[in-house]
């Protein structure tokens, strides 16, 4: 007799969510006993017969002692029911047996199907399914073996197979993983970080912030056209420098001074290799800008432009170059923007300071001097905090304090004398652009605006908003201009260049990119624009992090810039840190302290210092 001639009675057992039930009455809905003392009351379809029964109570379902092996030697390959596997198995048809019999088919080694039509595994499957529990089961004390290893904080060679997952999570590019939550972490960034340092399968010296961000960590490898045969301004006879950090590799500015007295600034003539809706343009539109790291720079464009644009790079250079003109009061009274040709010396800032008495140079610090001064009187705002150079090299990080040298004023009034001039232009013809604005805000009083100790500065920088991008020309209150385009980066800037692609076009008398195009060209750059941010101002955190583990002993001087009671908030002029710390009682604003190295978390970006004294 087979199960399907059975009918379920009281006392019969039935297989119900995988479980073994016994039928405790019947009606509409049966009521079934279950391991454990549970209960339920289910509907007859939901349920499927083992054996009729009956069973007094699942405890009768005891191990069962049988020949697997020759019941399934002498079924291979053919098909049979449940209660004939149980009799051949073990003897005899019992609810006991019958569950025996049942979990043998769950288990699916052997044999496979339902109650009623059960399939002999051939031994061709049974071998795949041999060979598949044993891998899994390596797999298994594998995965033990090397989470006992790990919460050691040891690993072995092939642990990189398990660790790359956590990599994952530390990198961002996977949210969960096995190994940190069953080593019962936090399955962060932070916490995978911490795991890869503490067993050595990443050293401190991995950056992890730029793969975070999702931001490229390689330069853009696209072909540009060669540069055009164009009619260019011969401006070879005019003394231009470029003066930049001595690290710098893209000089793409430099300023020069003619015999009427305007001022030069020549630019990377970017916009003549790489057109609006090039490849490259397309490419620079998804990065924004150049990627500054300590340990790398991941250029805007490809690095082909440098070669060919950068200035100073050759012995003459082609520029798009702004003459500009100043009147006694130090305010814009002309702007000529041409294509050129022009013969630069490169000079580190260092080198541009010690001739800033000689000329052309003085007399460019003169004129620039008046214009900043102009500028002062229009409510620029001026913020002078330590600022210090990180990068590594060949291995070793190297923090240097940005020295406030008068060179780099005249560089920076040059720059900004630009975007004001070529603002103007666009204002004066109509061209659209990505102006610059920035926002003070109404606490930036007149007596805070004359800051000059650190604390004052501070507290000054904190009433400034970011600056941002629009089409409307709204001032710059930063800067202290009623206008401001940035203009003298192109090789570096994704804006500038979409600047000079637009002068070029009119310039050309070609049709312009409208203020829709302008404003997508924004959009797009905003994008990604705080994550470049967040990237290099966390990359300069590491490795100054890195820095500081490789000197534990560090202590230097720090200037008390904030309070909340016995809370401070000091700059460390030497690492351009700005931790707090715990005053040892009530000091005045901008005491001088040394400050001792207490603690590194380096996954958290987290420094910990104390008052030495």
């Amino acid at each position: 007799m087979t199960l399907i001639e059975h009918a379920v009675r009281s006392g019969s057992l039935v297989l119900y969510k995988n479980r073994p039930a016994r039928v405790a009455q019947l009606g509409d809905k049966l009521d079934l006993d279950l391991p454990g003392g549970e209960s339920a009351h289910v509907r007859p379809k939901d349920i499927v017969l083992l054996h009729p029964g009956p069973v007094q109570s699942l405890g009768e379902l005891t191990p069962q002692r049988g020949d697997v092996q020759s019941a399934w030697e002498l079924l291979a390959g053919s098909e049979t029911t449940l209660p004939e596997l149980a009799d051949l198995i073990y003897g005899a048809f019992t609810p006991a047996t019958a569950w025996a019999a049942w979990q043998l088919v769950s288990d699916g080694l052997f044999f496979r199907g339902t109650p009623a039509q059960i399939t002999a595994c051939s031994p061709d499957e049974v071998e795949h399914k041999q060979q598949a529990r044993r891998a899994e089961a390596a797999e298994k004390a594998a995965w033990a073996e090397f989470a006992q290893r790990v919460r050691q904080q040891q690993t072995a060679p092939g642990d990189a197979r398990f660790l790359r997952e956590v990599e994952a999570v530390a990198l961002g590019r996977q949210p969960r993983s096995r190994v940190l939550r069953d080593l019962e972490r936090e399955e962060t960034p932070e916490s995978a970080h911490a795991l890869l340092l503490e067993t050595g399968f990443w050293p401190v010296t991995v950056n992890p912030y730029p793969q975070r961000l999702t931001l490229p960590t390689a330069s853009p490898d696209l072909p540009l056209p060669a540069l055009t045969d164009e009619a260019r301004r011969d401006l070879t006879h005019l003394p231009a420098f470029a003066i930049d950090d001595a690290r710098t590799t893209s000089p793409d500015d430099a300023i020069s001074l003619d015999a009427d007295g305007r001022i030069w600034v020549h630019v990377a003539d970017a916009a003549a290799l790489v057109r609006p809706d090039d490849p490259a343009d397309e490419e620079a539109r998804g990065r924004g800008a150049t990627l500054y790291l300590p340990e790398s720079v991941i250029s805007l464009l490809p690095w082909r432009a440098t070669e060919l644009l950068g200035l100073g790079l050759q012995e003459i250079s082609p520029a798009l170059s702004f003459g500009i003109g100043l009147d006694a009061n130090g305010q814009i009274n002309s702007l000529e923007i041409t294509p050129s040709r022009v013969r630069v010396t490169r000079l580190t800032y260092e080198a541009a300071d010690a001739a800033l008495d000689d000329e052309p140079l003085a007399s460019l610090w003169r004129l620039l001097q008046g214009y900043h001064a102009w500028r002062q009187a229009q409510g620029a705002v001026e913020i002078n905090l330590p600022e210090v150079d990180v990068f590594v090299q060949e291995g070793t990080v190297v923090i240097e304090p940005a020295p406030s040298l008068r060179s780099r004023s005249l560089v920076e009034n040059a720059m900004i004398l630009t975007g004001h001039a070529v603002a103007r232009f666009a204002l004066q013809h109509d061209i659209p652009l990505p102006f610059a604005t920035q926002e003070v805000g109404d606490e930036a009083t007149p007596a805070l605006r004359r800051a000059r100790t650190l604390s004052q500065m501070l507290a000054l920088r904190k009433t400034m908003r970011r600056s941002q991008y629009r089409t409307v020309a709204d001032p710059h209150g930063g800067l202290g201009l009623p206008a401001y385009v940035q203009t003298t980066s192109p090789l570096r800037r994704c804006l500038d260049l979409v600047v000079h692609q637009q002068l070029r076009r009119h310039l050309a008398g070609q049709p312009l990119l409208s203020q829709a195009d302008i404003l997508a060209r924004i959009g797009a750059v905003e994008a990604v624009n705080s994550s470049l941010r967040e990237a290099e101002n966390k990359s300069n955190t590491h490795w100054t992090l890195v820095y500081l583990l490789q000197h534990p002993d560090w202590q230097g001087e720090g200037i008390l810039v904030d309070k909340r009671g016995l809370q401070g908030t000091v700059i460390l002029p030497e690492l351009g840190l700005e931790p707090t710390v715990h005053l040892p009682g009530d000091l005045p604003l901008d005491t001088r302290l040394v400050v001792q190295l207490r603690s590194v978390d380096l996954p958290r970006l987290d420094a910990r210092f104390r008052i030495a004294r």
